[in-house]
């Protein structure tokens, strides 16, 4: 998990502090994506319905925006999504679009009970909004467990942060099996040789359907009611620092229904 880092430490420098939380040192640099303030105060509005009806696009975003006072046409809505990585075709957020000349995996996990942790962990990225602009977040989640084994920040849509987590998660242990969906970022030689290096079956969604990575879809919404959307973050590192406390709150202290009421990391480390 990573840590705060404190530009004014006495003894430790910035490069040191990211060595020793696991942290590359250019992600701590880079600042949020930037937009257009009525843009990002939109994207904001379109980022917590679409979480409540992932079934909306472009057309029904028009007349809720009317209704919240924005009075915005079609096609801005649409380049807002496609900056986002909403799609008005997908019932989910479609982040990325698959390569061209990029090998898509079949779906392996259809009817497999998930039994033991360690037996699938899956990956995807979300939109987060922050002040003044915004960022991307990805994740590794164990479907057995629901326990968050890594996450990283960026502020593009590039493969290097997702390889980062994998890289991160794989230093607790390996899955049997790493669903991802047909993004471009998971499809790349770059990520899914990273897999081949470890044995891992390679799985990927169906195209469009979002049931066939619902754990870590169900993490983005508890990311966002609990925490994205109860506050205004104002810089990477609050957000970092915040993101932090969260995934420990919920590896270790929040109770599941689903897990009948046990913690994630009850499960996920138990015999």
């Amino acid at each position: 998990m990573r840590g705060f880092i404190e530009p004014s430490h006495p003894n430790l420098s910035i490069s040191r502090q990211c060595e020793l939380l696991k942290i590359n040192r250019s992600s701590y640099y880079f600042q949020p994506a930037s937009e257009d303030m009525e843009d990002l105060e939109i994207m904001r509005l379109i980022d917590e319905e679409y979480m409540r009806h992932p079934f909306y696009g472009s057309r029904k975003f028009v007349p809720y925006l009317k209704d919240k006072g924005y009075v915005v046409n079609r096609k801005r809505v649409q380049r807002l999504m496609r900056k986002m990585g909403i799609s008005a075709i997908y019932p989910k957020p479609n982040l990325s679009k698959p390569g061209k000349n990029h090998k898509v995996y079949p779906y392996l996990l259809r009817d497999l009970s998930i039994e033991r942790s360690n037996q699938v962990w899956s990956t995807d990225i979300t939109y987060i909004p922050m002040k003044g602009g915004f960022v991307y977040l990805t994740a590794v989640i164990d479907w057995h467990s629901r326990f968050v084994l890594s996450y990283e920040l960026s502020n593009t849509l590039d493969t290097t942060f997702c390889i980062n987590a994998l890289r991160s998660a794989l230093k607790i242990n390996t899955p049997s099996i790493f669903n991802t969906d047909q993004g471009v970022q998971f499809t790349s030689s770059a990520f899914t040789s990273v897999l081949k290096e470890n044995d891992i079956k390679i799985s990927m969604d169906g195209k469009g359907r979002c049931i066939d990575n619902i754990f870590i879809e169900r993490l983005w919404r508890s990311v966002k009611y609990e925490l994205i959307y109860l506050n205004e973050f104002e810089s990477v590192h609050e957000l970092y620092e915040a993101l932090r406390i969260y995934f420990l709150f919920y590896n270790e202290e929040r109770y599941h229904q689903a897990l009948n009421n046990q913690k994630p990391k009850e499960i996920y480390f138990s015999a």
